[in-house]
């Protein structure tokens, strides 16, 4: 009988050892494994490259408070800000600690220019922004908040269009008292759905006129996932405030806010806090995956053989009208948007020796490590098309 708490539906599997795209179970069984912790293993499983920097950094310092200066952070800060829009960086644990401080830099914005009552934050419905109580409210999303009340105020919520207009009216939610515009540049979650590139720029257009924020969540899509750095690189968008984890830390707990100066300059001493983010251990590991994830040609090769991946899928799609709704995502965060409820497609891949998981829509949540081998993506293929065949 195990003494952890239900919170979590588990499957009866366990594993004993990963590496690359492969995890084995306890008894002997050999899984390609695309799920990766939810796109958390950016470079798979035991990463020759990340078990040296974390065995290097282990026999030095593993955690120093933030009372004092951290080298290593200092590295790895500079090095995103000199990558992307960005000039300041605080590290985290996690995406929902990354939401949660994005949400608070916001509003702490507008407090130091002396307008503390704008402090709500638009959202889309149904989005993910993290388990925390603030994170649930924000993603207005009935079956995370119920029974987490009251409910903690500052959010208003859009719907998020299939069809056009992809965000309906929403400079009528734009109030006085509104701070931001938070949204998944890609919704993980919520379906694997892409936030495309012109609703991206009018999200920004929108802003610069109200003279709001705006704020990205790339904890799931960031970091090579979408096969550009940052997702929303392609739109030309500036942010002035974007959430990561997940990829950053390779597996290592990570997380962190990027933030224009701006935004930046009113966090003063005693305003945010983390006693174990920026710890030089991890802060040793993510800058071991951005030595990976930034050599030349890799993310080049991240949109490779993701294209390849996307018009394979399509043909099966073809195959199978019947049972494959769609293929969503972009880069390696796919999603195969099913008719039917994907719960038991899911249980015939895993039968079939592939690790997926779910997302709303009925859709089965497809993400390798961003050095998949193409061997590898073949074998995820054949799988597929198996199940398939099955069902029909």
């Amino acid at each position: 009988m195990s003494a952890l708490a239900k919170n979590y539906n588990r499957r009866k599997i366990a594993f004993k050892k990963g590496k690359g795209s492969f995890l084995y179970s306890v008894n002997g069984k050999k899984y390609l494994d695309f799920v990766q912790g939810i796109a958390v293993n950016s470079l798979g499983h035991a990463n020759p490259h990340l078990i040296k920097a974390m065995n290097k950094q282990a026999i030095k310092v593993w955690h120093v408070s933030n009372a004092f200066i951290i080298p290593e952070g200092e590295k790895l800060a500079k090095r995103l800000s000199q990558k992307t829009f960005a000039d300041n960086v605080f590290f985290q644990n996690s995406g929902t600690e990354a939401t949660e401080a994005a949400i608070k830099v916001a509003r702490r914005y507008f407090y130091s220019k002396g307008k503390p009552h704008k402090n709500r934050i638009i959202t889309i419905k149904g989005s993910f922004h993290g388990r925390t109580i603030a994170a649930i409210f924000a993603s207005g999303s009935k079956k995370m908040t119920e029974g987490f009340g009251p409910k903690v105020p500052g959010f208003d919520h859009i719907d998020f269009k299939d069809s056009k207009p992809r965000f309906p009216n929403i400079r009528s939610k734009i109030k006085k008292n509104t701070a931001a515009i938070m949204v998944e540049t890609i919704m993980g979650e919520g379906g694997i759905k892409s936030i495309p590139n012109k609703c991206l720029k009018y999200l920004r257009k929108i802003c610069n006129e109200k003279k709001i924020l705006l704020i990205l969540d790339e904890v799931q899509c960031g970091i090579g996932r979408s096969g550009d750095f940052f997702a929303f690189e392609r739109s030309k968008v500036k942010p002035d405030i974007v959430p990561i984890a997940k990829g950053i830390g390779g597996g290592f707990p990570l997380g962190a806010v990027l933030m224009t100066k701006k935004v930046a300059k009113s966090m003063s001493p005693g305003s945010h806090g983390s006693t174990f983010g920026g710890n030089p251990l991890a802060m040793s590991v993510g800058n071991a995956v951005l030595d990976q994830i930034l050599k030349r040609g890799f993310l080049k090769n991240v949109r490779k053989i993701s294209k390849y991946f996307h018009l394979e899928l399509n043909k099966i799609k073809q195959g199978y009208p019947k049972i494959i709704k769609e293929i969503r995502g972009n880069g390696l965060l796919v999603g195969l948007q099913l008719y039917n409820n994907q719960t038991k497609f899911i249980k015939k891949l895993e039968d079939n020796k592939l690790l997926t998981i779910r997302a709303a829509e009925n859709v089965v949540r497809i993400l390798p490590p961003l050095n998949v081998k193409k061997s590898e993506i073949n074998l995820a293929l054949k799988i597929i098309k198996k199940v398939c065949k099955e069902y029909k």
